[in-house]
């Protein structure tokens, strides 16, 4: 069971509807609480679903550890069917869902876009992995003391079957959809080169990103 939240508009089926991943993936959740993004999308006619998928912290250990080794599967997974329950509840139209997220949450734009290249209309990323493996090689002097841990959370990436398996990077070719990406120049945790790559894949089967 995951605990999440959907705004709705004045109307109430068959609506275009937005699902917003949150970032850590760990120990970060949506809350019950004012959210101005929400809000400015709802008051433009859409619905806005935020699921709390599996990892997620403040829903305590077995929540979370449940996310252990599951980016890119059931993590993803989570967000596949809440999006397929908001359709088959007749709340979302099936032709106007679109995903979007930062960081863990782009990462998941990303998936969801290569993962599931027929749910979605079109995606929204900020600052996402594109290559997990990438996001470890380089991660900043101050996460070093936790590099053990996002081993332990996110799998063995030098295993190369692996991480080709759960990064979007390799699988750029099933994107359909029209994709904005954002990026921070200097950002120092998820580095430039990881949109540069994921754009650069995506041109050469001449889909729309931005």
């Amino acid at each position: 069971k995951l605990v999440s939240y959907l705004t709705l508009p004045n109307k109430k089926h068959n609506i275009p509807l937005v699902l917003c991943v949150h970032g850590g993936p760990f120990n970060i959740r949506d809350s019950y609480n004012f959210n101005i993004e929400t809000q400015w999308l709802v008051n433009r006619g859409y619905g806005v679903l935020r699921v709390n998928y599996r990892g997620s912290g403040g829903f305590g250990k077995k929540h979370e550890i449940a996310g252990y080794n599951e980016i890119g599967r059931k993590m993803q997974n989570d967000l596949t069917d809440s999006v397929k329950w908001a359709i088959d509840k007749n709340i979302a139209n099936p032709n106007k869902i679109a995903i979007y997220g930062g960081s863990y949450g782009g990462y998941a734009v990303l998936a969801g876009l290569t993962f599931t290249p027929n749910l979605y209309a079109c995606g929204v990323d900020k600052v996402s992995m594109s290559d997990l493996r990438i996001l470890l090689e380089n991660i900043p002097k101050y996460w070093h003391l936790v590099k053990k841990e996002l081993y332990l959370k996110m799998g063995n990436l030098n295993d190369k079957k692996l991480n080709e398996k759960i990064s979007p990077l390799f699988h750029a070719n099933k994107i359909k959809v029209p994709l904005l990406i954002v990026q921070g120049k200097n950002d120092p945790r998820v580095k430039k080169e990881q949109s540069d790559l994921m754009v650069k894949e995506i041109r050469k089967n001449n889909i729309s990103v931005t």
